[in-house]
């Protein structure tokens, strides 16, 4: 049920109405018509745009247009009053028996309220994390990991086929860079001094690494040049440190279900068939580029490279595939990646990537666009740092990791469901700052304790309407005498249980996770501030001492109010509190 929807289909029901009359001309295009909550809450339930939209093509005054269109939707049983304002915004009062119709319909659909048919099914590739295979995963992998999996969880609640892939950066100079660490601490692991030199990886957690290695080799890799012991370190090494990664995202609850391998894609003719797939397009050719901006014509020399036309899919600049040496670009294996992506049958296609990777956008959605004619769309999604603090100060590197806070780190301080709730207390595109004596204090100022305060509240009062023999089952709360919610601060707790379908279509819609604990957090103010009025108006109490009747009904609200956050928790990832202690 999405009340939004349903009223956008009267008014186009209305308009087309008026077509057929004749006041109204045929063949409008109706698809900018929306309904929506108004700007101001005073103004009614809902708004419609449909008289400001029609204007111009309809060739009439907006104003004409409403005040035609308002006795028809006034008509309607589900409608109290129906207002045109200014030049032609038409606000909608709904009656009272449709907030307590809506109570109802959330206890009959339970989680699944709320869900919809906006993805048809189609399959979505959501990648992230993509952690280079080198070392424990730190706190920037943390928010990533928490938005992908939370985006991941929306766009399933919201009706799409969703792909969770983790590409494992293991083509690079970095892994050869892991494998000469690995080395020096199988060097330590068989009594030797390790020589940490300047461009390893520092950090104590390769010490287990090397003494795996020292298990499985023995002293047979010393003093032996590097040409006989880096291949297989190297792999060793990175599939060890893989299964590292996977446990951390397992402590945060987050699986993948495919892994895919940057090297797998070297030696193999998946580069060279995706770059002559661009090549039989007429997109690759022999070129040099302009100097980048900041650098003259003095100091930048022009090299003769294979290039990529991405200026013909809307990139600011071509792109190189193949350095003059006859190497790819790191591009180049970004691009066979991808094609193998559309060529698996995505219908969409969303990377999420650290800020460190803006100047990565245009040039790869420009690559998706022409591999794929056009038909699969990328949305890249870019995630800023994140900020740790802890007793007003910055909370320290971690010893063990060498250089940077771990996600264990911060999962053991705060654990995972606070965690995740935090990380999506901001906009993926926002720095956002984690306090660990914030997150774990119990204040309003608190989000995720805040909405699992609510949730703790609407159980306690169930418990205590279930101990006084109210059957206060889904199905039996569903048959109360709802008409008992007529109070205006119940009627507007049900008005914002019927933004929950309207807010998962635009978060879904937009690949905005951080909408949905936005929402929660105002639901659970709701919740807390009709519990906090009950103090002063006994009328408003949940439980009513001695009238089943109508403390069903208000616990029918209350329970509503409770499958709504479950539903919420659930695409965050975190789990519903039950009891606060």
């Amino acid at each position: 049920m999405n009340l939004f929807t349903d009223l956008r289909s009267l008014v186009v029901a209305a308009v087309q109405d008026l077509q057929a009359q004749g006041v109204l001309p045929g063949g409008l295009d109706l698809t900018a018509v929306t309904v929506d909550p108004p700007r101001e809450a005073g103004h009614g339930d809902m708004a419609t745009n449909a008289a400001m939209v029609l204007a111009k093509p309809a060739g009439m005054p907006p104003r004409a247009i409403a005040e035609a269109l308002a006795p028809r939707l006034a008509a309607d049983p589900r409608v109290a009053s129906v207002d045109v304002a200014g030049p032609g915004f038409i606000n909608i009062r709904l009656a009272p028996s449709v907030w307590q119709g809506l109570v109802r319909a959330v206890l009959e659909q339970g989680t699944g309220y709320g869900r919809s048919t906006l993805g048809q099914g189609r399959k979505v590739n959501v990648e992230f994390v993509s952690a280079n295979p080198t070392g424990p995963m730190h706190v920037g992998h943390v928010r990533g990991a928490v938005f992908g999996d939370a985006l991941a969880r929306l766009l399933a609640f919201a009706g799409w086929d969703v792909t969770r892939e983790y590409y494992i950066n293991d083509g690079g100079a970095q892994v050869d860079v892991l494998a000469r660490s690995a080395y020096e601490r199988y060097r330590e692991a068989c009594g030797l001094s390790p020589e940490i030199r300047e461009g390893l990886y520092p950090g104590d957690y390769l010490i287990p690494v090397g003494e795996a290695l020292k298990a499985k080799y023995g002293d047979s890799l010393l003093d032996k040049g590097e040409q006989y012991w880096l291949a297989d370190i190297r792999d060793f090494a990175s599939a060890m440190k893989m299964e590292e990664i996977k446990g951390d995202l397992a402590i945060l609850g987050v699986t993948m279900d495919v892994y895919s391998s940057e090297k797998a894609l070297y030696g193999t003719g998946k580069i060279e068939a995706a770059i002559q797939v661009l090549r039989d397009m007429d997109l690759i050719y022999e070129g040099t580029l302009e100097p980048p901006k900041g650098k003259t014509n003095d100091d930048w020399e022009p090299r003769q490279q294979t290039l990529f036309r991405s200026t013909a899919h809307g990139d600011d600049v071509d792109r190189p595939v193949q350095k003059s040496d006859g190497g790819w670009t790191y591009f180049a294996p970004d691009i066979a990646y991808h094609y193998d992506k559309v060529q698996r049958g995505f219908d969409a296609l969303i990377d999420i990537l650290g800020a460190d990777h803006g100047g990565y956008v245009k040039r790869m959605k420009a690559a998706v666009s022409a591999l794929s004619g056009g038909r699969v769309p990328l949305d890249i999604k870019l995630i800023q740092l994140v900020k740790l603090y802890k007793n007003g100060e910055p909370f320290k590197m971690s010893k063990r990791a060498g250089t940077f806070v771990t996600l264990r780190d911060v999962v053991e301080q705060a654990g995972a469901d606070v965690t995740r709730f935090v990380m999506l207390t901001r906009k993926n595109d926002a720095t956002l700052d984690f306090d660990f004596d914030k997150v774990l204090e119990q204040s309003k100022d608190n989000p995720v304790f805040y909405v699992q305060y609510a949730n703790a509240r609407i159980n306690s009062v169930m418990r205590k309407a279930r101990d006084a023999g109210i059957d206060v089952s889904d199905a039996a709360l569903a048959a109360a005498d709802l008409t008992k919610l007529a109070h205006p601060a119940e009627i507007g707790m049900a008005r914002q249980l019927a933004e929950w379908p309207r807010l998962v279509d635009v978060a879904a819609r937009n690949n905005e996770p951080h909408r949905i604990a936005f929402y929660l957090y105002e639901l659970a103010s709701d919740l807390h501030g009709l519990w906090n009025r009950g103090n002063d108006d006994l009328s408003l109490r949940f439980f009513q001492e001695g009238d089943h009747a109508t403390t069903a009904a208000k616990i029918a609200l209350a329970r509503a109010t409770g499958v709504v956050i479950a539903a919420g928790l659930g695409i965050l990832g975190v789990t519903p509190v039950e009891e606060m202690r």
